[in-house]
């Protein structure tokens, strides 16, 4: 099965490139690999699979990720009806959340 997409070109992600110190960890989080990392630099290699769960912007030291959070939860809500459950849009990890 191929990887989810989201309407085109309407995700709120953005990456201030002059921010970015190279670390990774954008990639490491993002569970939609939104992410590349190329000479020490990050890049957005796939805008349109940004679910907006908000786990790049959390995780990212320098501040260089923006993203308007929420409406990832959509994709939590579709989630649950395909699988029979409740969806979850809350990305704390006591919680359980879904969606990062």
């Amino acid at each position: 099965m191929g990887r989810d997409k989201y309407i085109k070109n309407v995700a709120t992600l953005k990456l201030d490139i002059t921010k970015c110190n190279g670390c990774t960890m954008c990639t490491i989080v993002c569970p939609h690999a939104v992410f590349e990392v190329k000479s020490k630099k990050a890049f957005i290699k796939d805008r349109d699979s940004c679910m907006e769960c908000g786990a790049c912007m959390k995780n990212c030291a320098e501040k260089a990720i923006t993203v308007k959070t929420g409406v990832g939860c959509a994709y939590a809500v579709i989630m649950g009806m395909i699988k029979g459950t409740e969806p979850t849009c809350d990305c704390s990890s006591d919680a359980g959340g879904s969606c990062c």
